[in-house]
């Protein structure tokens, strides 16, 4: 563990140091006397729960943020921004993790927005605006057509679009990026990297702001850790992910998972020879085969695999959200059989799903918290096509003490609470129909450490009552410390059943396929 500011030797000069920083909204301390310095070339990790500090320290950062305590130092010469425009003339960029781009223009549109080059200083010069833009988008990769309509593009795409942006306008010295895998997928988080390793090369400097853990090492130099608004600790990005969380929490990892359960002896999902079929096949969408496969009362069963393994697609069958399409098999709930039919059908028979999307296919962003936790379950809570105050007030009872979900009310718009309280409200919406069967899709993607927990801890105490859980992660530490069975996928099959505890070597090579033979416990 090294101190912040501390330069080893042969190591350039810091590029920005940040000393003393603090900052009070109110009477909330947010930020209390931060250090922190950031090398060019380097990628330096920040992290920390919801809360932590890490959102005031970027946008102080930024230049979001122009009143507060301490000092910073750009290249050794003091400098306070007062605003995000002035940070980016000196080259200090931001990618937030709501990305700011317009989805009905086109990318070069996008790249230069209100930055134009224009003919006679009147009409925009396309042919110019196009050919800048495609030399911009060289530095990112990817194949993207500056012709593109942004909307079109697949979210890592739309990632590369927001850092080519901040390219647009000159190399940034300092690259800030928010978040930027919440909701990108294995491969568009390699492209990522390879995009952040190829700045780094040129001798930006990259801030990269995550909740995922196992990233840090992948893509970091170093690591700072704040917690309680305090930087606790900067080390190498490569220290172990039990020490980061200590760091974090202030306890083991071990620690964050409830004590495994008892499945029940009946069944509540059974999968015979299960296989479904689109009618029109996808390339992108990997269709189950051949799936043999039981969750008992009381169980959480973990779904493991790579890219394409099938692991979402399994979900959205069982719950009617698939392509349309044919299935053969067997699926039986509680012992009868399923026929695959709709969202609706599904929520009929039990079975309650929660998409790894929460933004685009969970939560109305428009709404506030308690709209978006009855949203599944307006018919109880409705007499005759108006909803009843009373039953409301009832579920709300219920469902936000048991959430934890930290809101400045109910009436609180979603969009104001933090990754990890939206996801409880995604969660808490099915759980109000107090399903049989749980189908949960990444539950803890963009969701900070402690809010992890607390959604591990609900669902296994909603499976000691009988809830029987299905849940496809790409995170395997997080279901093997969370799940009683792990089941891994690969191209829409299923190839092994194991124990939690089965070496993560081992399960990682059932899904790659890589010189192992298909068991079965």
């Amino acid at each position: 563990m090294e101190p912040n500011g501390a330069a080893p030797n042969g190591t350039p000069p810091p590029l920005l140091e940040m000393q003393g920083i603090g900052k009070a909204f109110g009477g909330v301390r947010a930020l209390r006397g931060v250090d922190l310095t950031i090398r060019p070339g380097e990628v330096h990790a920040l992290i920390g729960e919801n809360g932590a500090g890490k959102s005031t320290l970027m946008n102080i950062m930024s230049g979001a943020i122009a009143d507060y305590e301490g000092k910073m130092r750009l290249s050794g010469l003091e400098i306070r921004f007062s605003s995000p425009q002035g940070a980016l003339k000196v080259g200090v960029a931001t990618v937030f993790q709501e990305l700011d781009l317009v989805p009905g223009l086109s990318v070069a549109h996008n790249l230069f927005l209100g930055q134009e080059p224009r003919r006679s200083g009147i009409f925009v010069d396309n042919s110019t605006m196009h050919r800048r833009a495609e030399a911009v988008l060289q530095r990112v990769g990817g194949g993207i057509s500056p012709r593109s309509i942004v909307g079109n593009l697949r979210l890592g795409q739309q990632q590369a679009v927001a850092i080519a942006k901040a390219l647009a306008v000159g190399e940034p010295r300092i690259l800030i990026l928010d978040e930027p895998t919440a909701a990108l997928s294995t491969h568009e988080v390699e492209r990522l990297f390879e995009i952040i390793r190829l700045l780094r090369s040129r001798g930006v400097a990259i801030v990269f702001i995550s909740h995922r853990l196992e990233e840090i090492s992948q893509i970091g130099d170093r690591v700072t850790v704040l917690r309680d608004g305090r930087a606790v600790a900067t080390v190498p990005a490569s220290t172990p992910q039990e020490q980061l969380v200590s760091l974090l929490i202030g306890e083991s990892l071990r620690a964050l998972f409830p004590p495994a359960g008892t499945a029940r002896s009946e069944d509540r999902l059974t999968l015979e020879n299960f296989s479904y079929r689109p009618r029109r096949p996808s390339p992108e969408w990997q269709a189950p085969h051949d799936i043999n496969l039981t969750v008992r009362a009381g169980e959480i069963v973990g779904l493991v695999g790579l890219l394409g393994a099938g692991r979402t697609e399994l979900l959205q069958v069982l719950y009617g959200t698939a392509p349309p399409g044919l299935q053969s098999g067997s699926v039986k709930v509680d012992g009868r059989p399923l026929r695959i039919g709709s969202p609706l059908a599904a929520l009929r028979r039990g079975i309650g799903f929660v998409p790894d999307d929460r933004r685009g296919s969970g939560l109305v962003t428009t709404r506030s918290v308690t709209e978006n936790l009855i949203l599944a379950d307006l018919k109880r809570l409705s007499t005759v096509g108006v909803v009843r105050a009373g039953r409301v007030r009832d579920a709300l009872r219920w469902g936000l003490p048991r959430l934890k979900i930290k809101a400045a009310g109910a009436d609180a718009p979603i969009l104001s609470l933090s990754g990890g309280n939206q996801q409880k409200v995604l969660i808490g919406r099915i759980l109000l129909r107090q399903p049989d069967l749980l189908l949960l899709d990444e539950p803890t993607r963009g969701v900070d450490i402690g809010a992890k927990a607390e959604i591990y801890h609900l669902v296994r105490s909603l499976a000691a009552s009988g809830l029987a859980v299905l849940v496809a992660s790409s995170e395997l530490p997080e279901l093997a410390g969370w799940c009683d069975r792990l089941v891994v996928l690969r191209q829409g099959r299923m190839v092994a059943d194991l124990p939690p505890d089965t070496d993560p070597a081992r399960v990682l090579a059932l899904a790659a396929d890589t010189n192992t033979t298909q068991e079965q416990q």
